[in-house]
């Protein structure tokens, strides 16, 4: 069976009765098979020399290129094995139907060459006789002259010993001396043919000698085949017959009766074990896997004793072992997981999977994988149950938002831990109550997964839990004021009923439930699972496309998380941006009439900054200490909140058509007094912003902005250059504003005054000088 366990081992991991190949050989799909092939092109040569491909890769290579190229030639080898193994096992199933019908061809054939034999001897039997009687009717007297003379001869050894031998067969066959009556059927056949050539027996003698070699051949056949049927066999004496049916010549009914003696072996152990509404999936399973496997072991030590590794016996082997597994699997499915799978036990259904997997490992080292007929069976049932368990997580973080008053705690029974330790933060996340509860469920659930990562199951389970996470993060935008409006953050949730998020406090709440769910919490939980496959873990360290395509797959997986929670902040910053913009009424703050009907006033103006803008600024002002407090250790995530706020508003400016319209090609034209109020409030934005609120693509959005705004003025044929006051009179105004909003000093600096946390000077001149030097231009 050695050789079996060889072929066994490279069939592919898709086939009922294969062992699992090596994950990285396979993973390259289509595209990956043709670069293979490329590959190996070079080894493929008749001329091909490998002692010279060595040296022309190693003569420049040091010791750690070498060790590369050893990883890389073992990686070869391993994708060519396993591309041998598809190629050879593509088509299995019929390889087994053909070997097994060429063994019945065999056993046909066989039976015509005895039945041709038999006639050839009794032709030539008749034609022998048919000279005897001639000789009878011959010359006078010469027939019975010799018939006389033979009768007085003494009768030889082979005579006798061919005259008694049906007797020694009776004895031996009664007496069940196996060994000996195949020894002496042996020996019958070889002095049969000896005194065929030789002559030494008559025809009618040797013609007796076969007949009784046969009639005793099939009675011990027969005698062999009741003994192999008996329950009561034990393993010694089911080989010993099966052992000589193959010596009779009868070899597929040998392996045939062997491999139903341990069916019905099995059949008995099963009647054995019976389902008990008292004890849980797994000890059934447990007691069921103990009758049948090492059933389905002792059936592959057997057929590998007697029968070698010989193709068409163990094609016909691992046909039974996989439909004995199918028949395991089947009834661990109706007894044990389908009850799991239906309350949602995911754990339950877990250790049954489990158990049934260990057990057919336990084959493996023989050569014989069962664990795809296993999972083929019992994947609809634990999927059942992750889907169950991911709508029980789904369904009650639901609930829980419903009463959540979004203020953030620590788990509960845990001491608060310092403000400014961020490394504690992980180990205590401070949450709302729903997402305590969401984190708390998503943790015992991969702690319930975590044994089916093995079974190609964990790709199932990261799925679904980005999926109620997306759940959970539409709940937390429905919870933002204004968010009933949006047809689109209410798309899929259904009835559910969210309570809201009033205070700008509670809406920073939302975001971190989702920003620390999907940067720390999730991510750790992911971690952990596959922690608990150490196969997956050390493939990790390898090099090749395995190693490659897991990482891949776990940034993306990252990727859509954070996507998810970014839905989030554009719904928290558009919805601050238009309560910025937009009165209650539906009127707007920022008009391209408030810039240019001030040169329509014949009272000198305030050259303070816009409303809209310094409401800006104190709400960034405000949200930013407030996230101080709850962004612990995620300061970029804070900032990052900050700056996309301000990038909302401006991209509004920047692509309101109607406030350009009004400003480009209105009835009345942008004067001096209006371009130097808008002008104030951009370098506004720009001096509050930098190193805080604006990032370097919103402030290239606010240039341009200046831009447009001067271009439309000096279309009216004024030079903005002579109507603006110098840029130091924009920073003394910016700063005043900024210093009376935020509540900070300012300090001397010459003759100006300077906010302490302002950008300095120089770079606020700097930015003021180019806007201007860009709309003049």
């Amino acid at each position: 069976m050695a050789s079996a366990a060889k072929s066994s081992r490279s069939r592919p991991a898709g086939h009922s009765g294969v062992f699992p190949v090596n994950a990285a050989a396979g993973a390259g799909g289509s595209d990956g098979g043709v670069q293979l092939a490329d590959k190996l092109k070079i080894f493929k040569t008749d001329n091909f020399d490998p002692d010279a491909y060595v040296q022309s890769k190693c003569r420049a290579m040091d010791e750690k290129e070498i060790r590369h190229l050893c990883s890389y030639l073992q990686d070869l080898k391993k994708a060519s094995a396993e591309e041998m193994r598809r190629s050879v096992y593509a088509n299995y199933a019929a390889f087994i139907k053909t070997s097994k019908e060429i063994s019945d061809l065999e056993g046909e054939l066989l039976s015509v060459r005895n039945l041709l034999s038999t006639q050839s001897a009794l032709i030539h039997g008749l034609s022998e006789g048919v000279q005897i009687d001639s000789l009878i009717t011959g010359p006078e007297g010469s027939a019975e002259h010799d018939i006389y003379s033979v009768e007085d001869q003494e009768p030889s050894e082979i005579w006798k010993w061919s005259t008694d031998f049906p007797d020694m067969l009776d004895v031996l066959l009664a007496e069940r001396r196996v060994d000996e009556a195949l020894d002496a059927l042996d020996e019958a056949e070889r002095i049969a043919a000896d005194a065929k050539q030789k002559g030494t027996l008559t025809t009618a003698d040797i013609l007796a000698l076969k007949r009784a070699i046969s009639e005793n051949r099939q009675k011990l056949a027969d005698q062999l085949a009741e003994a192999a049927c008996q329950s009561s066999i034990c393993g010694v004496e089911l080989r010993a017959a099966a052992s000589a049916l193959k010596r009779l010549g009868d070899g597929p009914r040998a392996h045939s009766l062997l491999l139903s003696a341990h069916n019905q072996r099995l059949q008995l152990n099963m009647q054995t074990i019976q389902p008990s509404s008292t004890s849980y999936g797994g000890e059934y399973t447990a007691s069921l896997a103990q009758q049948i496997f090492p059933v389905i072991a002792q059936a592959l030590n057997d057929s590998a004793e007697v029968f070698g590794d010989e193709p068409a016996y163990t094609s016909e082997l691992v046909t039974w072992a996989t439909k004995q597994a199918m028949s395991f699997s089947l009834l661990v499915k109706r007894h044990a997981l389908a009850s799991c799978a239906a309350a949602g036990g995911l754990r339950a259904a877990a250790e049954c999977v489990k158990i049934a997997i260990g057990y057919s490992d336990l084959l493996e080292a023989r050569g014989l994988s069962l664990t795809s007929v296993l999972m083929k069976q019992f994947r609809p049932s634990v999927e059942q149950a992750l889907d169950s368990n991911l709508r029980r997580i789904e369904e009650s973080t639901a609930a829980l938002a419903a009463a959540d008053d979004w203020v953030l705690t620590y788990p509960t029974g845990l001491r608060p831990l310092a403000r400014s330790s961020a490394g504690n933060l992980k180990l205590q996340p401070k949450l709302s109550s729903s997402a305590h509860r969401f984190n708390s469920m998503v943790q015992d659930f991969f702690d319930d997964v975590g044994p089916l990562v093995s079974l190609q199951l964990g790709g199932s389970a990261m799925d679904g839990l980005l999926k109620i996470f997306d759940s959970y993060v539409n709940l937390l935008i429905s919870a933002l004021p204004g968010s009933v409006d949006d047809e689109v953050n209410l798309e899929g949730l259904g009835n559910k009923i969210v309570r809201m998020a009033e205070t700008e406090d509670q809406q920073l709440a939302l975001l971190a439930n989702a920003s620390l769910l999907a940067e720390e919490l999730l991510p750790r939980a992911a971690m952990k699972l596959y922690s608990m496959n150490p196969v997956s873990m050390d493939s990790l360290r390898r090099r090749g496309p395995e190693k490659q395509n897991r990482v891949a797959e776990q940034r993306e997986w990252k990727r859509k998380l954070h996507r998810m929670v970014d839905k989030l902040r554009d719904s928290f910053c558009r919805q601050h941006a238009l309560d910025l913009i937009f009165t209650e009424e539906g009127d707007t703050h920022l008009s391209a009439e408030m810039y240019i009907n001030m040169d329509n006033t014949v009272e000198d103006p305030e050259w303070v900054p816009s409303p809209i803008f310094q409401e800006l600024y104190a709400k960034l002002n405000k949200m930013a200490s407030v996230a101080a407090d709850i962004f612990v250790g995620r300061e970029r995530f804070s900032t990052l909140l900050m700056m996309r706020l301000t990038e909302t508003v401006m991209l509004w400016l920047s692509d309101d058509q109607t406030f350009w319209e009004e400003i480009e090609d209105g009835p009345r034209a942008l004067g001096p007094l209006g371009l130097q109020q808008f002008y104030l409030d951009m370098q506004f934005v720009i001096l509050f912003g930098q190193g805080r609120f604006l990032s370097r693509h919103v402030h290239q959005v606010i240039l341009g902005i200046i831009d447009r705004a001067m271009r439309a003025f000096s279309a009216t044929g004024m030079d903005p250059d002579r109507v603006l006051p110098s840029d130091d009179w924009f920073i003394d105004v910016a700063q005043e504003s900024i210093s009376r909003i935020s509540g900070k000093p300012r300090f001397a600096n010459g003759d100006r005054e300077r906010e302490v946390s302002s950008p300095t000077a120089s770079v606020s001149a700097q930015s003021v000088s180019s806007a201007r030097s860009i709309g003049s231009s």
